[in-house]
């Protein structure tokens, strides 16, 4: 692969993000105000509003609205870069960043690393199960549940209008595994769109008949809110008609359902078309690679111990933000990431300026809020604890709030307004493309290396464009993606 330097030096500080989520990003915005260069590498072009994902994936939303261009964002700011390159190396002695871009690969060096590569999700170990039950952690995990789920829909549709009524319920029957905040929104929002959303779409079934099945291990819903907020939580759950299994561990996932271990030791099996995995998170690989070099120690979620002042061990010149970093068991929440973002970038002024660094990083919660359904939601914040439809308005006007654009903030409200108040939902286009296009990734092995495959510009033997008149006729421009001799 050819190789390319990546950075370039005026005399100015150079900082390098790595990552365009919340850590990321707002680290960049604070930045852009200071007398310094910021390159900002991302695996995405898109920053992503996690929180929502699940209503991109039951039809509320649209990608584009949650997950604004990152160039578009930082447009206005000066000195801000933002590249496409997947980072696979930081060598913290030369202090260089390795990143991949299709077949290229291009280094950057830095003055200083801000690194906020985030969490993916985490099957425990058992990598695997993703092919049948895919996670809530990206665009594409999205827009393919949203294909698994309708298209359940319009399987038992098919299997019904033939005659096939024994196989209706296994592709009416959904299973969310994981009773966190995520879990219990997909959960709320399979049964809602069922029992209402398309209630009236099908000639064949029944979709106030769905079943939805939300296990966990754990021994209550939203553990991380308390056992009140937990239990009005699951109360409302199953009043919308979900089955709420607790104490119910996955032992084995496949095509056609999955197998989980009670409490009590016994074992069973739930037959299911879709599952949706919620549960767990793991952080990005870069920890390892930091830890390996700096000595820190990282978890087995593949968190890095991080200094009070969010830098690393021996090296005040990076510093490690939002769900990647471990400090004083802090939630991988989004207001974590963006205040670690904001705290770096100040550390970096402060330095410039001479002034002292050694401030530490005092995370100021904010609560955590979850919704449940249309006018129902949980929300915890400081000493107080709400649900209903209270909660749920405070959390429409918080996830307003930090949706990035006004564009984006007005399209979401619209969408809320058709969604909560009626019974339509605009995002339900899903193609196969969508289901499958992972799986056949995954099925052309670690040896796929995606290409651009760029055409070369053709030219004659002594080196002339192939534009020039006096070139011979018998020279044949490369086509597209074409190689030599081809």
């Amino acid at each position: 692969m050819p190789d390319q330097t990546g950075s370039t030096h005026n005399g100015r500080h150079r900082v390098v993000i790595i990552g365009s989520g919340f850590g990321g990003l707002f680290a960049a915005r604070k930045l852009a105000r200071l007398d310094v260069d910021v390159l900002l590498i991302s695996s995405t072009t898109h920053h992503l509003f996690q929180p929502l994902l699940y209503q991109v994936a039951t039809g509320i939303l649209s990608e584009g609205v949650i997950a604004p261009s990152t160039r578009d964002v930082l447009s206005h700011k000066r000195n801000v870069t933002v590249l496409f390159g997947h980072v696979r190396d930081i060598d913290v002695e030369r202090r260089v960043v390795t990143a991949d871009a299709l077949d290229t690969t291009n280094t950057y060096d830095y003055d200083t690393l801000i690194v906020a590569a985030g969490a993916g999700q985490s099957y425990f170990g058992h990598d695997e199960y993703a092919r049948y039950a895919p996670g809530m952690k990206s665009i594409d995990d999205a827009l393919e549940l949203r294909g698994r789920i309708f298209g359940s829909f319009e399987l038992a549709e098919l299997a019904a209008s033939g005659g096939y009524h024994d196989d209706v319920p296994r592709l009416m029957t959904f299973v969310v595994v994981g009773a966190g905040p995520t879990g219990v929104e997909m959960a709320g929002q399979i049964a809602e769109l069922s029992r209402r959303t398309i209630a009236k779409d099908f000639r064949y079934i029944n979709p106030k008949d769905t079943k939805v099945i939300l296990l966990d291990a754990a021994p209550q819903v939203l553990p991380a809110f308390g056992d009140r907020l937990g239990g009005k939580a699951q109360k409302k759950l199953e009043q919308l008609g979900v089955d709420v299994q607790l104490g119910a561990k996955v032992i084995d996932v496949d095509a056609n359902g999955i197998n989980v271990e009670d409490s009590d030791g016994s074992r069973r099996r739930i037959i299911a078309l879709c599952k949706v995995w919620a549960a767990g998170v793991q952080a990005s690989p870069l920890g390892k690679i930091l830890g390996d070099q700096t000595g820190a120690e990282v978890d087995r979620a593949g968190r890095i111990s991080v200094n009070p002042n969010l830098t690393l061990p021996g090296h005040p010149e990076i510093f490690v933000v939002g769900d990647m970093m471990s400090l004083d068991k802090l939630p991988g929440v989004a207001q974590v990431a963006i205040q670690g973002g904001r705290f770096a970038a100040k550390q970096v002024k402060n330095r410039l300026n001479g002034k002292p660094t050694d401030e530490q990083f005092h995370y100021k919660d904010k609560g955590s809020m979850a919704t449940i359904s249309r006018f129902s939601a949980v929300a915890s914040v400081g000493k107080l604890r709400l649900s209903g439809f209270l909660a749920w308005l405070m959390w429409l006007a918080v996830h307003l709030f930090y949706i990035i654009g006004f564009k984006s903030q007005f399209t979401t409200f619209f969408h809320w307004l058709v969604s909560f108040l009626g019974r339509a939902r605009g995002e339900r286009t899903s193609t196969e493309q969508q289901i499958y296009g992972r799986l056949a990734i995954h099925k052309l092995g670690d040896s796929f290396t995606p290409s651009a495959d760029l055409p070369r510009r053709a030219t004659t033997e002594d080196g002339r464009p192939l534009t020039d008149p006096d070139a011979p006729d018998d020279v044949v421009p490369q086509a597209y993606g074409a190689r030599p001799g081809a």
